[in-house]
């Protein structure tokens, strides 16, 4: 019988919880701290290469609307070519799994597109689809695609032996086996390739503003670099890093919920 006045332990999901928020906030003040400390306290670097946190806060507070608005649009631009990616890379990742022909006509050229320097293309990307939206999003899809197929296909030529074996016993259609046995073991292959993806999307989406940007974090961290205004280039780099990380977390909740046998079936650290 528990003692009068005992405290009674804590949950495990509170544990959990405070651990997941915990740990993370711990690191972003080391970093700030850190920051604050090679450019304040014990100046190692040039304000016009890195200024002062202070300074990136000011300058975020005297032109919130912009920065805010170039959030939106690189976020927008960001997620969409995502998505376009997700489909793209899904579908071939199909195709190259359920033929081995097309594997083999069309990996090489697959990775020889992935090899090329993608910041190569901007200019021919200006040139063909001119300014704006439409170069922005193919640069995130050429950035991003590949890791998706990748893992699609990997995933879906990987299913385990005792389960393939499980629905050939059975007499499962090909359909049926692949909805009920292949497709839920490549699951968790398929969000590695999304996970790995999700960074490099951001990073397209920049690289596209720098090119042919009209708008968005890229965009201004071009401009206000080439005005020497770097506290306030530095607050687009912050708010861009921001997005990727939200954005990668929101990626890890979808997995979560998706794949819940995942966490039950593997080992922590």
């Amino acid at each position: 019988m528990a003692e009068a006045g005992a405290t009674p332990p804590a949950a495990p999901g509170g544990r959990a919880a405070a651990t997941a928020v915990g740990w993370p906030a711990l690191g972003l003040a080391v970093a700030v701290g850190g920051w604050w400390t090679i450019t304040s306290a014990f100046p190692l670097v040039h304000p016009a290469v890195l200024p002062p946190p202070s300074e990136v806060l000011a300058a975020f507070r005297a032109k919130p609307t912009e920065l805010l608005g170039g959030l939106a649009t690189t976020t927008l631009e960001t997620v969409f070519g995502f998505l376009i990616s997700v489909v793209a890379g899904v579908l071939i990742g199909l195709l190259l799994a359920a033929s081995r022909a097309a594997e083999r006509m069309f990996s090489p050229l697959l990775v020889a597109i992935n090899a090329v320097p993608k910041i190569a293309l901007g200019p021919l990307l200006v040139v063909s689809l001119g300014w704006g939206q439409r170069p922005i999003l193919t640069m995130v899809v050429l950035l991003s695609f590949f890791p998706i197929v990748l893992s699609t296909a990997t995933g879906l030529t990987t299913t385990p032996a005792d389960l393939a074996e499980l629905a050939r016993s059975l007499d499962a259609s090909r359909w049926q086996t692949f909805r009920k046995v292949r497709l839920p073991a490549a699951l968790s292959h398929i969000f590695v390739g999304l996970k790995v993806a999700m960074p490099l999307a951001a990073i397209g989406a920049v690289i596209g503003e720098f090119q042919a940007g009209e708008g968005g974090l890229g965009y201004q961290i071009v401009q206000y670099s080439g005005i020497a205004d770097s506290a306030t280039a530095w607050a687009a780099i912050v708010l861009l890093a921001a997005m990727s990380v939200t954005l990668y977390s929101a990626l890890l909740l979808v997995e979560r919920l998706a794949l819940p046998w995942v966490r039950e079936t593997t080992s922590e650290r």
